[in-house]
């Protein structure tokens, strides 16, 4: 299946880095890819999912930076603009979500409403 060149979402620099630091050393198996999504969940309602995965029938298939996104079709609508971002500070340490269609997040950042 082709891969789709417009992904509704984007990755900071920081965050492809790391994502392809984790790749290279956890040895995620091939044909596995970043798969991004929401469910619902979490302090505000819906939360973000991020993890390596295999692709499913109802996925949209994405090269960011050389690196194969995965995302359930239905799940766009409520990342569309979404930035990635990876923190490595003190203060704080992750992977974080900047999500233009979110109208309420939680302290922790990890979960949102729309």
């Amino acid at each position: 299946m082709a891969t789709q060149t417009q992904s509704p979402i984007a990755m900071s620099d920081t965050a492809a880095s790391e994502i392809r630091k984790i790749m290279r050393t956890k040895k995620i198996p091939d044909g596995y890819g970043l798969r991004v999504g929401v469910k619902g969940g979490g302090c505000s309602g819906m939360s973000y999912v991020l993890g390596f995965d295999k692709k499913r029938d109802k996925d949209q298939e994405f090269d960011i930076d050389g690196i194969p996104v995965f995302m359930d079709k239905r799940h766009g609508l409520y990342l569309m603009g979404t930035t990635i971002d990876y923190h490595d500070g003190l203060d704080a340490r992750g992977f974080t979500f900047d999500n233009p269609n979110a109208t309420e997040t939680c302290g922790c950042g990890s979960s949102f409403a729309s």
